[in-house]
């Protein structure tokens, strides 16, 4: 298409751009929000009776609410903005595949030039194991497309009771009914229970479990736990392991160098599967573009999502490795799943440039040589804090514990009661304070985007740095430190 077409996507885009001085009617957003929208993992009263804050820009790693106030976002929207906000050649992309085809399926041997480029792509991005690539709409349609493939996988090679899957205790994998199955989110399981051919084991959390140990010592443990359930159930019985290789929601739980490696032993002495969670830490948030090369594992299926579009549109997917994809298109017959939007032509053009920016700005190398370490010494200088007692970092995700009482040995600090809900006194005032910083329990975590440049990380550290200070003199105010 000729340069002029572009003209009403970027008339649109300026005049969004130049609506910095819009003024917004908040009281009035804030009550259709309440009449009318359900937010996800939301408690709706309570919402209702706060109010929601309303985001009506974005612009790199910086955000603006409807009431003027700009906010540093810290997690990346919610861990998937990598390329930063604002890219106008990814909605110039989106408006170009619009215009020309915006949808058809990929049902009765029909497919689309964006998804067939895309999943090309995917493959000359990811580890020499992977040729082939099943598009979803989301994360958590990923991982129910892996419970299907991987009991389609042993049912065709005559293993028909080889169904269990092994997860992990606070894992997230999504929240459809299978997505939350294989999570181990125990407030999720409360409400919509689990399935059938689903266990899970403790997870790799130095911090919460290690004590006594190295932190090496304390990897080759927590990866044992895997053998002891195999074995519990049946070798003859597991079909599959699945894990992030580093817990987002549960934390960002980033486990001992040792712990993936031996998941890996553990995995081939049984013959299993194994699966790698990648919908947070793919397309470079760790400094690789799949986490699984840095953790030194091969998997036979990655699951992707959010970082794929940088969040713009949404898509998600499964890198299916040699092992299974060779027993699903030769042996298989029809696999009877898919979604609508499985390959969805406007996502994968979005997907399509967002990946030409990561690559042809270097930005999983930057977050590797660069960034991503200064990130590391920036983030644990914050342990000298009085509430600070662990600290830890990988790539562009880090996170640090608050405590009542600090002590030399990071298992012996004085933890705060569950009940006081410190983590959340603490976000309060990294909302406050133009800080978008995440709280999973007395948790702290962030996930920036990976655009973020050495003198904006020195901003974020000081913006945490204060409202830490401010958390700090609140508790103090309540008599609880």
């Amino acid at each position: 298409m000729p340069p002029q077409s572009l003209a009403p996507a970027a008339a649109v885009l300026a005049s969004v751009k130049n609506a910095v001085n819009e003024v917004y009617d908040t009281a009035a957003l804030r009550r259709q929000d309440a009449a009318h929208y359900m937010h996800p993992f939301t408690d709706h009263a309570a919402l209702a009776e706060k109010g929601v804050r309303v985001m009506v820009r974005g612009d790199g790693i910086y955000l603006w609410d409807s009431e003027g106030n700009k906010i540093l976002d810290g997690m990346s929207g919610l861990w998937c903005v990598n390329v930063g906000y604002g890219r106008t050649s990814i909605s110039n992309a989106v408006y170009r595949q619009m215009e020309t085809l915006p949808f058809y399926n990929s049902f009765f041997n029909t497919t689309n030039i964006p998804a067939v480029q895309l999943a090309s792509l995917l493959v000359e991005l990811s580890p020499p194991q992977f040729n082939h690539v099943f598009f979803t709409g989301s994360g958590s349609e990923a991982n129910d497309t892996n419970v299907r493939m991987v009991r389609r996988y042993w049912d065709l090679l005559g293993y028909k009771g080889r169904h269990t899957i092994i997860s992990r205790y606070n894992a997230y994998h999504g929240s459809t009914v299978a997505g939350s199955a294989l999570g181990g989110m125990e407030g999720m399981h409360e409400q919509a229970g689990t399935m059938p051919g689903i266990e899970h084991i403790g997870q790799p959390n130095y911090f919460e479990s290690g004590m006594g140990l190295s932190e090496n010592e304390f990897g080759i443990v927590a990866a044992g736990w895997l053998e002891k359930k195999i074995l519990e159930v049946g070798p003859d019985k597991v079909a599959a392991f699945i894990g992030e290789p580093v817990q987002g929601a549960g934390g960002v739980i980033i486990p001992p160098v040792t712990y993936w490696p031996e998941i890996q032993r553990i995995c081939d002495k049984y013959g299993i599967l194994l699966i790698a969670d990648e919908v947070i830490c793919g397309f470079g948030r760790l400094g690789t573009w799949f986490a699984s090369e840095l953790m030194g594992i091969k998997p036979d299926l990655i699951t992707f999502a959010k970082g794929v579009t940088s969040g713009y549109v949404p898509l998600g997917g499964v890198l299916v490795g040699d092992r299974v994809a060779k027993v699903l298109t030769e042996k298989g017959g029809d696999f009877n799943h898919g979604f609508t939007y499985s390959g969805h032509p406007v996502a994968c053009a979005a997907a399509l440039e967002n990946l030409r920016i990561i690559r042809d700005e270097k930005l999983v190398e930057q977050v590797a040589m660069k960034t991503g370490p200064y990130l590391k010494a920036k983030f644990a200088g914050l342990s000298d804090h009085p509430l600070v007692g662990f600290t830890n970092s990988s790539g562009f995700v880090a996170g640090l514990n608050l405590v009542r009482k600090k002590a030399a040995n990071v298992h012996e600090c004085e933890l705060f009661e569950p009940s006081q809900g410190v983590g959340m006194i603490c976000r309060g005032h990294m909302f406050s304070n133009g800080m978008i910083m995440r709280a999973v329990g007395d948790r702290m975590i962030i996930a920036p985007p990976l655009i973020m440049s050495c003198e904006q990380i020195d901003e974020m550290i000081a913006k945490i740095r204060f409202c830490l200070d401010a958390t700090l003199a609140d508790l103090r105010q309540r008599g609880w430190v």
